[in-house]
């Protein structure tokens, strides 16, 4: 049998079925029967995406809290934020204060709708006293440029009679004045890093309006007006605080928020694995490991661009370390997967199974796949 002592285990979650941190136990489970004196690290995964917060908590050891902060409409919502088990870093999903899954599909409107139920998240994470700062921007159901966050956090944008604009992003066309004197003063001492796959400037036809606005309600009517509203928003920041950011890079994502975490908070933009990678410190596991084992709900073609999996096999490969990758569903275009670090690639789902039975029997299916890998790999 080849040496196998260490196995890093750098799961993504299963939606639906399984989270990371359930994976990585189901795994250890079938290969602990087969050699139990092997050593399984650990280390749950997520690409930036629905999940990170769970997974950094689960990875650092962290715990999970929740809040009551206002909705992407202003309504009462229940959030949730992390803070992981060393208590200096907090981990932030916008959706779960400003989601699109958080406004039913015939209130959809991204001129009404606001970041300031994220804003609330990161000051409930001040208030733990955190040093650092992950916030994951995808799934919004917002267009404000990250205006209503800043005014959770004491920030104030006003109109030229003085007075403080209202929620959702048509209202930055009024915009005459930004005041951050009372912006919270704890926020000069954290790091925050932008978990942001997405590359669209804030305005343009690659924009946040042109491309976004349309899925979260927006008609033609409403795109152009809240592409008015934003390159204005975009004017009034470089004429006043000097910072061009309308043309930037994921200054777009989530309705502009990245552009408002970028100038008002010092965010700084990065992909989601990448953070994810050397926030969980996957690269020095993988380094000393003799297997690594990786995968996600589903591999596919979908899989190159910036999942979980293949950021894990990536680094797998820069030390020559074997990769086993494990889905329930395998589709189309996963060959090239080959070339990028897989060793070999396995779906857990061992038969013809309803969906419902599939995503309940995970963990079954998971552990009794690896348990027939090791046995394999015993015998090799």
């Amino acid at each position: 049998m080849k040496k196998l002592d260490k196995i890093v285990l750098a799961p993504d979650s299963f939606k639906e079925s399984m989270t990371a941190k359930t994976v990585c136990e189901s795994l250890e489970k079938g290969i602990t029967k087969i050699l139990p004196h092997v050593s399984c690290i650990h280390v749950p995964m997520a690409d930036g995406g629905e999940g990170t917060m769970q997974s950094l908590v689960d990875a650092t050891g962290g715990k999970i809290y929740e809040a009551r902060v206002k909705g992407p409409l202003g309504n009462p919502v229940t959030a949730q934020y992390g803070i992981s088990g060393s208590g200096d870093m907090g981990v932030i999903e916008m959706a779960s204060a400003s989601g699109l899954h958080l406004v039913p599909m015939e209130n959809r409107n991204p001129c009404l709708t606001t970041t300031y139920g994220t804003g609330e998240l990161i000051k409930a994470c001040l208030n733990h006293g955190v040093k650092k700062l992950l916030i994951g921007i995808g799934g919004s159901a917002t267009n404000d440029g990250g205006a209503g966050m800043l005014q959770a956090l004491g920030g104030k944008l006003l109109d030229a009679n003085g007075k403080d604009l209202s929620f959702g992003g048509l209202a930055l066309k009024d915009l005459h004045k930004i005041d951050l004197s009372d912006v919270d003063i704890r926020l000069r001492d954290v790091d925050i890093d932008v978990a942001c796959d997405v590359d669209n400037p804030l305005i343009g036809e690659k924009g946040a309006s042109k491309v976004f606005g349309p899925q979260k309600g927006a008609n033609e009517e409403q795109v152009e007006l809240l592409e008015a509203a934003l390159s204005h928003y975009g004017d009034i920041i470089e004429d006043q605080l000097e910072i061009d950011v309308k043309n930037f890079s994921g200054a777009g994502a989530a309705g502009g928020l990245g552009a408002g975490l970028m100038v008002f908070l010092n965010g700084k933009l990065k992909k989601g694995i990448d953070l994810v990678i050397d926030y969980v410190k996957l690269e020095e596991n993988i380094a000393e490991a003799d297997l690594v084992i990786t995968g996600e709900g589903s591999l596919d073609s979908q899989t190159f661009h910036g999942k979980t999996p293949l950021g894990v096999s990536k680094l797998a490969k820069k030390y020559n370390v074997p990769v086993i990758g494990i889905a329930g569903r395998l589709g189309d275009g996963i060959e090239g997967l080959y070339d990028e670090g897989f060793t070999a690639i396995f779906s857990i789902v061992d038969g013809v199974i309803s969906l419902d039975e599939a995503l309940d029997k995970g963990p079954e299916k998971a552990e009794k796949l690896i348990e027939n890998i090791m046995r394999l790999w015993k015998n090799l």
